[in-house]
């Protein structure tokens, strides 16, 4: 028998799609079942109750989470979200319940022995349910109380060797795609990249000093798996300088359907014979692509690495051989003023150990955020208020024709001091004899 009635939380297990509600209801009764015989350090009704709390949210229209303050463990400054409810009376279960991050491996790689012992922590000092994974990365575990908050990372990082992820305005949990591991469209080694920073950036990450949250992303190829360019401040995008590697022969067996455009993708439908001209050619976004019956030639100079003619024909077409990455910087989700993507500004880096390059580049901007950037300001923001001009000033990068995002609309231009021949000063008598009737 359910603790509490939930008529709004049923209609969500109704659909075609897999429900959390049925997912927290089995958790529910798992606890209360109690198989294994665990002395539950966190009230064993917590799942129940955070139905509850959840059905009188959707049946009252607001929320009944309360901000109840900051809780951590000594030492950090993030890696617990403090959560309170302002029912403690009705939903004892759920009085405090704090979620916790927990700083995921590069990649995502895991072993079962791993996320057992993971789980086993959580069931016996938390609430038993997960999010696999929170936006930023992390392996995210929701819900337990204040007390068990140190004894959670004791096991955490004792048992398991791991370390909690970031919170508030701190550098978070930096993700990556699965990149040279597993992905022939790599152009640099994600996972060693983003394993590096995360190391070298320990007192970033564990002890907020910024203005807000700052977000790293690498995307191994254009493809952008882990979507850097609309999701984190810092993205790193791998890309190339040379010229697509083309195999003709291979290109005429995609024409004769020898190959399965995309890799085989799409197959529960016939498509119909392969266009090459339609499907690849005409959906080059600059139009640098031509077919002439026989032959595919690209003008790689106006190819922009969206990727889709390597997608639709992998075995006959390549990234180039000279490979390194883009950094954009400021994208962010619709909190002040709007959604934004990220803005290009280094086009080209070669990415190698130590990233002596990348960290001086991130290290620059954070100087000049942490000076310049408003209370819950993101570094975005900071840029659109201050100007993309500063931000290449303060991170010593010329201006190149890949930072213009839209011709200009503004008429005047403003010259500093040293730009201007002799400097602002100027001999009145002399401009005047000069300049006599």
């Amino acid at each position: 028998m359910a603790k509490h009635q939930t008529p709004l939380l049923d209609q969500l297990e109704t659909g075609p799609w897999p429900s959390f509600v049925s997912d927290v209801k089995q958790e529910a009764a798992h606890r209360a079942a109690n198989p294994d015989g665990l002395d539950y350090q966190i009230p064993v009704g917590c799942a129940d109750d955070l139905l509850g709390i959840l059905e009188l949210s959707f049946k009252d229209k607001e929320t009944h989470w309360k901000h109840g303050g900051i809780v951590g463990v000594f030492g950090y400054g993030g890696g617990v979200i403090g959560r309170y409810c302002d029912q403690p009376e009705m939903f004892p279960g759920v009085a405090h319940f704090h979620t916790v991050r927990v700083n995921q491996p590069a990649g995502k790689y895991y072993t079962t022995e791993y996320l057992r012992g993971i789980m086993d922590i959580w069931d016996l000092r938390g609430s038993g349910l997960t999010n696999m994974h929170g936006s930023t990365g992390d392996i995210v575990l929701l819900g337990t109380t204040t007390a068990q908050l140190e004894e959670v990372f004791h096991d955490l990082s004792h048992k398991m060797r791991t370390d909690l992820g970031g919170s508030g305005g701190n550098l978070r949990t930096p993700a990556d795609c699965l990149g040279s591991s597993r992905c022939e469209f790599a152009c640099y080694d994600t996972q060693d990249l983003c394993h590096t920073l995360t190391t070298d950036y320990q007192d970033e990450l564990h002890r907020p000093a910024f203005p807000y949250k700052f977000k790293f992303k690498f995307d191994g190829c254009p493809n952008g798996c882990v979507c850097s360019i609309a999701r984190s401040d810092f993205s790193v995008i791998g890309t190339w300088k040379d010229d697509i590697r083309i195999d003709q022969d291979r290109v005429k067996g995609y024409v004769a359907g020898e190959f399965k455009a995309g890799g085989g993708s799409h197959a529960g439908r016939d498509w119909g014979k392969f266009d090459i001209v339609q499907e690849v050619v005409d959906r080059c976004p600059t139009g640098c692509m031509s077919y002439d019956g026989a032959k595919l030639s690209i003008d790689n100079a106006n190819c922009t690495r969206c990727m889709h003619c390597i997608n639709t024909m992998p075995a006959a077409l390549k990234i180039g051989k000279e490979t390194g990455a883009s950094i954009l910087l400021g994208a962010k989700a619709p909190i002040l003023d709007g959604a934004q993507m990220s803005s290009l500004l280094v086009p080209f880096v070669v990415v190698e150990k130590p990233y002596d390059e990348i960290k001086e580049v991130i290290e620059n901007i954070w100087d000049w955020w942490m000076e310049e950037g408003k209370n819950r300001e993101r570094v975005g923001e900071t840029m659109k208020r201050l100007s993309f001009q500063k931000l290449l000033e303060v991170t010593n990068i010329k201006a190149m024709p890949q930072h213009v995002k839209e011709p200009r609309s503004n008429p005047y231009i403003f010259f500093k001091e040293d730009e201007v021949p002799g400097g602002f000063a100027h001999d009145e008598a002399a401009y005047r004899q000069r300049h006599m009737r």
